[in-house]
């Protein structure tokens, strides 16, 4: 597995590529402490490495270096995420070029002087407002009919092209600017709001307003002295070693505020490592992750349930029904830990179902542990499956490795899985 040093500044759109492909795959990459763009990447040390002084650079735990972020995510993911087959490979890269080479000049052409980045240039903006519809547009075709840009998982061509136009969406694509886009906006809050990307970039807003230029902000960033830097850098030296600091009254308040802990904690351990079963998951192919599962499964602590939902006559577009699965994830955070699913939906528009298969610690249906569970399960209907069951051992088999057909014969369309 991949491990190694990430060399970047703070919410650089760049890296973010790395850090997202690594969550997926389990890579353990770690940033650079007190890294100070236009110092500590002209430094001796840093040029020794890394002789363009770019940054995100990458250095590998086997002495290799790397730069350019495509590569350094390419490096950091999984094979499902580089693309199964030689074509998907092919599409990936070509997708990286589009980000590149499409969208990402237009989008710094656009937002860079608003931020006060770059000189204000009203035909630069304008051309720039072109371009951006231009790359939308062929965006939205191609999306049309898929979920995703390259098969039927996320791969790094979503991550890239997604990553390379959030600040087209942070700063100024208002709800006006993206309505001709719904298939771009729906693929874009797909990959931002997978658990994955939260955990790096945060959760996303859209932006409400287009940000408006101000002249102050270009005259602002020029006159940032290298004084200025130092003296932040110091600041942020001197708050890592303050070992004890006095608390103000909100400050008080959330110390005094009961420590959440987690519902499966009460419940036998057992010998089953879920952690451990969902790294073989991630970066392994399913006739190994499947059988590793049945291998290491252990059935006195830990249970297996088939979930349908209830009312899949009223599924109409089945990228909506996705974000249906997508929506019940995010609101089941705080379960991750002890559970995994496998949720698939089956048919097409106007004809489709959702069920699928849960793992998680105890014997008992897991969401009654905490209210903060409740929210979605009772929109389903839950059976818990026998694993010495030869049909129930198919069935999760089927799921685990996305085969499976519905119970009405639909063929699988798309699977999530939480974890």
């Amino acid at each position: 597995m991949a491990s190694g040093t990430l060399y970047t500044y703070p919410e650089n759109f760049r890296a973010y590529k790395a850090l997202i492909a690594a969550q997926y795959s389990g890579a353990q990459v770690k940033i650079a402490e007190n890294f100070v763009f236009g110092e500590t990447n002209k430094s001796e040390g840093f040029l020794k490495k890394f002789p363009l002084g770019k940054v995100p650079a990458f250095e590998c735990k086997d002495g290799k270096y790397l730069t350019e972020s495509n590569a350094i995510a390419y490096y950091v993911a999984n094979e499902q995420l580089r693309g199964k087959t030689e074509a998907e490979r092919a599409e990936v890269i070509q997708w990286f070029g589009f980000a590149d080479s499409e969208i990402l000049p237009a989008s710094c052409a656009w937002v860079f002087p608003l931020l006060g980045i770059m000189p204000y240039s009203k035909q630069l903006i304008e051309h720039a407002k072109e371009d951006v519809g231009k790359v939308l547009t062929a965006l939205n075709a191609h999306l049309l009919s898929k979920t995703y840009l390259v098969g039927e998982r996320i791969t790094l061509a979503d991550i890239s092209v997604a990553m390379t136009l959030l600040h087209l969406y942070q700063y100024v694509l208002e709800p006006k600017l993206r309505q001709p886009y719904q298939n771009v906006n729906r693929w874009f809050q797909t990959i931002v709001y997978q658990p994955e990307t939260v955990k790096v970039i945060g959760t996303f807003k859209l932006a409400d307003n287009t940000l408006e230029y101000d002249p102050k902000k270009f005259a602002q960033q020029q006159g940032k002295s290298k004084k200025e830097r130092e003296e932040k850098k110091e600041a942020h030296k001197l708050e890592k070693e303050e070992v004890t600091e006095d608390l103000d009254a909100t400050d008080v308040a959330l110390a005094a505020e009961p420590k959440t802990t987690d519902p499966f904690s009460v419940l036998p351990k057992g010998t089953f490592n879920m952690d451990d079963f969902k790294r073989c998951y991630s970066n392994e192919d399913e006739t190994v992750s499947v059988p590793y599962f049945w291998e290491k499964f252990d059935a006195e602590n830990y249970s297996i349930w088939f979930g349908e939902y209830k009312y899949n006559e009223e599924l109409t577009k089945t990228f909506m029904s996705c974000n249906l699965i997508s929506g019940m994830f995010q609101r089941l955070d705080k379960m991750r830990k002890g559970a995994f699913a496998s949720v698939c939906l089956f048919g097409s528009d106007n004809d489709s179902s959702i069920s699928g298969v849960w793992v998680w610690r105890g014997q008992d249906l897991a969401f009654t542990l905490s209210p903060d569970w409740q929210i979605d399960y009772d929109c389903y209907n839950w059976k818990k499956l026998d694993p010495k069951d030869p049909t129930a051992k198919d069935l999760i088999d089927k799921y685990l490795s996305w085969t499976a057909s519905d119970s009405k014969g639909r063929k699988f369309k798309e699977g999530k899985i939480f974890k």
